[in-house]
């Protein structure tokens, strides 16, 4: 009777146990939040092929996804680069690709207060416009020539005091061997002073089918010589480059990824416009801001991309670009 009686005791002990036991919430077995996993997951959906190089961030609270974490992650194969945006549950279970507003303001804000303006050549409109046109170029691509020379000579005539254009150094130095090192030269012209570093502009995108990387050296110089500024020191100066790279990181945190690339007001236009488009696109801001709140912006769509837009563009390949 003793041994029946431990029994049965041990019996209802094992039954308690495993009530209480399944009433505890059960840990997710996969998490997003493991950054293996969601690396792996990724992997998965996204096809991105083994050679890929893959950097995930630290999950960061969100600023307009409730319970969700901002992360960010770095792509990279063969010297290229690319960021993609997702968001994560808090308990790791789902994720979100996309982007997400609040309504309650700009729905361009989060790369508004990410663009800043110090220490930034600027041309147009004095500082504090209805319109800032923040523009990530490259001094070798082709297609940032024809649209930086429209950028000068048309937005003073047609916008007047009402917008202001900013630069930003996006060197793509996977395709483009001498974009860094004008970049540099660029930002020693700078500190010159913003004249320097405009005429400098105008000059080495005049001049871009002329540069190569072995004669980019003699040809600054000359520039240099001819306008009276003295860059020598600056081109070795580490410091120069350290701002060159500070652009380009900027331009990731914003997921560039192209040259051109343009922000009206934090709005983000990817590759070449004609005048006629872009120029209703800022029309359709100062609009905007004009009436704001009352109505809403409305893009037009850009005019198709022609095949030879795509030279300044860089691609991750995955599975999906194999045909």
């Amino acid at each position: 009777m003793k041994i029946m009686n431990v029994i049965r005791w041990m019996a209802l002990l094992t039954v308690a146990c495993g009530i209480a036991l399944n009433a505890q919430p059960k840990p997710l077995a996969q998490s997003a939040l493991d950054k293996a996993y969601l690396e792996a997951y990724l992997r998965y959906s996204e096809l991105w092929i083994p050679q890929v190089t893959v950097k995930i961030d630290d999950p960061k609270p969100s600023a307009t996804m409730r319970d969700f974490f901002d992360v960010n992650v770095h792509l990279t194969y063969n010297g290229s680069t690319k960021d993609e945006a997702y968001f994560v549950s808090k308990d790791g279970r789902n994720i979100v690709k996309g982007t997400a507003y609040d309504v309650t303001r700009s729905p361009f804000q989060t790369n508004v207060e990410a663009l800043k303006t110090d220490k930034q050549p600027a041309f147009g409109a004095a500082a504090g416009a209805p319109v800032t046109l923040a523009v990530f170029g490259d001094f070798q691509c082709p297609v940032c020539q024809k649209e930086e020379q429209d950028l000068r000579k048309n937005v003073p005539a047609a916008f007047g005091e009402k917008v202001r254009v900013y630069f930003y150094d996006f060197p793509l130095t996977s395709i483009h061997p001498w974009a860094m090192k004008g970049s540099i030269a660029a930002r020693c012209m700078y500190r010159n002073s913003e004249k320097a570093f405009w005429d400098y502009h105008d000059w080495v995108y005049q001049k871009q089918n002329e540069i190569t990387l072995e004669n980019l050296d003699a040809k600054v110089g000359e520039f240099a010589k001819q306008n009276k500024v003295d860059v020598s020191a600056c081109m070795a100066d580490k410091s120069a480059a350290a701002e060159v790279e500070k652009s380009m990181m900027l331009g990731h945190d914003l997921q560039v990824s192209a040259t051109p690339t343009l922000f009206i007001n934090g709005r983000k236009i990817e590759g070449a416009l004609q005048w006629e488009v872009l120029s209703q696109l800022i029309q359709i801001e100062l609009d905007h801001k004009a009436a704001e709140p009352k109505a809403a912006a409305t893009l037009i769509p850009a005019k198709a991309a022609k095949e030879d837009d795509k030279c300044c563009v860089v691609e991750i390949p995955s599975l999906k670009a194999k045909k």
